[in-house]
């Protein structure tokens, strides 16, 4: 069931279990704005999320994707054919999906999507590739890779933060996804870091899978910060 985080925004419960309990979220703020689409067997599925919210796929200006993995972006066919707006992307991830970029067949994530990419494309005409502080809207693009090389993370004017699969939520503890998920840990965890570093105040923390933080925002991320930082968890 939609739920509604802040006057403006909405998120879109598009999952079935864990690890498959994708969000999405909505952002109206006189653009409408979703952010990351589920798998395409979502349930509930995306079309009834966004009318309990009492929105349309015809009402969907554009798209932010976090990142090119099944769970976040297959849900995009969805939307077709009422909506035929602009799909954002990290420049890497763009290449990743479209073949300008061939991650190591020995890797164990590169090697899975080097196999699903030509079966899940990004459904859309008007993928836009997007890097670091550039501006769509109302919101500010933060590359944040480790996760994917292309991972980013969109930060809204009025502090809500968008951020994917840079951090996961498990009963109610902020955690760096699984490394069996993820491209480079090191990576990941630098990413952490220099997100918080660089973001001003964030009043909403919304992931791709958990429970958003709506408040104590800082206390909880510079917990997290805590283990990330800690050459024992770092094993």
């Amino acid at each position: 069931m939609a739920e509604q985080l802040q006057p403006d925004a909405w998120l879109l419960d598009v999952g079935l279990v864990r690890p498959f309990d994708t969000n999405s979220y909505l952002v109206d703020d006189g653009t409408v704005t979703l952010i990351d689409t589920g798998l395409w067997v979502n349930w509930p599925s995306l079309r009834s999320e966004l009318a309990d919210a009492g929105y349309k796929p015809a009402d969907i200006d554009r798209v932010l994707l976090t990142h090119y993995d099944l769970d976040h972006t297959t849900g995009l066919r969805h939307l077709a054919p009422a909506f035929d707006g602009p799909i954002y992307i990290g420049q890497r991830d763009y290449d990743l999906a479209t073949g300008g970029f061939d991650p190591p067949l020995c890797h164990h994530k590169g090697l899975f999507h080097r196999l699903v990419r030509p079966f899940f494309p990004i459904a859309g005409d008007d993928i836009r590739p997007v890097r670091d502080g550039d501006r769509i809207g109302s919101f500010t693009v933060f590359d944040t890779p480790g996760h994917n090389p292309g991972h980013v993370a969109y930060v809204h004017e009025d502090g809500a933060a968008f951020v994917g699969d840079l951090v996961w939520e498990r009963d109610g503890t902020l955690t760096p996804p699984v490394w069996l998920d993820s491209y480079d840990m090191d990576e990941l965890r630098a990413s952490i870091a220099n997100f918080w570093s660089r973001t001003p105040r964030i009043s909403t923390l919304a992931m791709g899978h958990g429970d958003p933080i709506t408040s104590d925002v800082d206390r909880r991320y510079r917990e997290l910060l805590a283990t990330v930082e800690d050459p024992a968890m770092q094993a």
